[in-house]
């Protein structure tokens, strides 16, 4: 009977995937949070706030585009010298 070749193959995208997973994690709580911090520089704070306003949602943007940012930041970080 021939050895299964496929072990190998296997734990290589177990890894990535699970570094791909890790990276997506870290970069959406860093970056969200660092959308948050740079919202409330700015003087617009979306969690605490109650109100819907053209402030508040650009401070929603800033902590979305904080979460895309930093899962692409993390991921060029952690994937770089990997398989």
């Amino acid at each position: 009977m021939a050895p299964d070749r496929r072990a190998p193959l296997m734990a290589q995208d177990f890894d990535r995937a699970m570094r791909e997973g890790l990276a997506d994690a870290i970069g959406f709580v860093a970056g969200a949070l660092a959308g948050w911090w740079l919202g409330r520089q700015f003087g617009v704070d979306f969690i605490a706030s109650t109100d819907w306003n053209a402030q508040q949602l650009a401070g929603l943007a800033l902590i979305v585009g904080g979460c895309g940012v930093g899962r692409w930041v993390a991921r060029r970080l952690m994937l770089r010298d990997g398989p």
